[in-house]
């Protein structure tokens, strides 16, 4: 076999799963690039690269040792994707700011309606078309409401796609309103429910912990998700809970208290 065609996340992906498959070094094929792949948006739209990879003909050709195959590469996940998209998502709020250098004038209806203008622009880029967005404002506090057909995909797996919308949100918010604005993204009553589930599970966390006489990491959380944790947990005696790490990957500690 002297020719090969391969897909993976990236090109370079690819061609380490052709290089390995083939049993050769870089420097002994020629690659060609059928599709440079695209990374898509919030997870959506990603298409895979592929490469065509041909062992160059030499007159003679020496067996390759284990320590010069090529290691294979392992492809990025669902959350390295959305947390990718989140950095990459604040480049056009960096517009926003020039704006707001050039027109000072910033009210609160205009952070609402910026925003909610931010946030279809982004569902539509994720080939949601029919998103209705309602509002409430309290004090410094502001509720969206997002509704559509295709909710699930508003919120992703275990909501990270919803709380990057949350973050996105926030930023173009406050880029507008007159004073700091706390903003809150939900579908339905998505929140509501990801708050009991989260009551539910730090009971059973803390009970653990006590049983075992161990402390108990919990996966990184958003930080209004561990004060979820925090809260439900406050009125125990026998745990302590706290929070270590930094963001995003930030985490809660519970901790048996002997």
């Amino acid at each position: 076999m002297t020719r090969i065609t391969r897909k993976g996340a990236t090109v370079e992906a690819a061609i380490s799963a052709a290089l390995q498959k083939l049993n050769v070094t870089r420097d002994e094929v020629d690659v060609e690039i059928i599709d440079p792949g695209k990374k898509g948006f919030l997870g959506f739209g990603v298409r895979e690269a592929e490469v065509i990879v041909s062992i160059i003909k030499t007159e003679t050709q020496q067996p390759i040792s284990s320590k010069e195959k090529v290691e294979k590469v392992q492809e990025p996940t669902l959350e390295t994707t959305i947390e990718e998209v989140v950095d990459q998502s604040i480049e056009p709020v960096k517009e926003i700011v020039e704006v707001m250098i050039e027109n000072p004038e910033v009210s609160d209806q205009q952070a609402i309606d910026e925003t909610a203008a931010y946030v279809k622009a982004i569902a539509e880029a994720m080939g949601i078309d029919d998103l209705a967005i309602t509002h409430e404002m309290e004090g410094k506090y502001i509720s969206f409401q997002l509704e559509s057909k295709k909710a699930a995909f508003l919120i992703g797996k275990r909501g990270q796609t919803l709380n990057a919308l949350q973050q996105l949100a926030q930023l173009v918010t406050n880029k507008y309103a007159g004073q700091f604005k706390v903003v809150r993204l939900d579908v339905g009553d998505y929140r509501e429910r990801r708050e009991q589930s989260l009551e539910q599970f730090a009971e059973r966390m803390a009970d653990q912990a006590v049983r075992n006489g161990r402390k108990v990491k919990l996966e990184p959380m958003p930080s209004y998700e561990r004060k979820v944790i925090h809260n439900a947990l406050s009125n125990r005696l026998d745990i302590e809970t706290y929070s270590e790490g930094t963001d995003p990957h930030r985490y809660l500690v519970i901790e048996p208290i002997n």
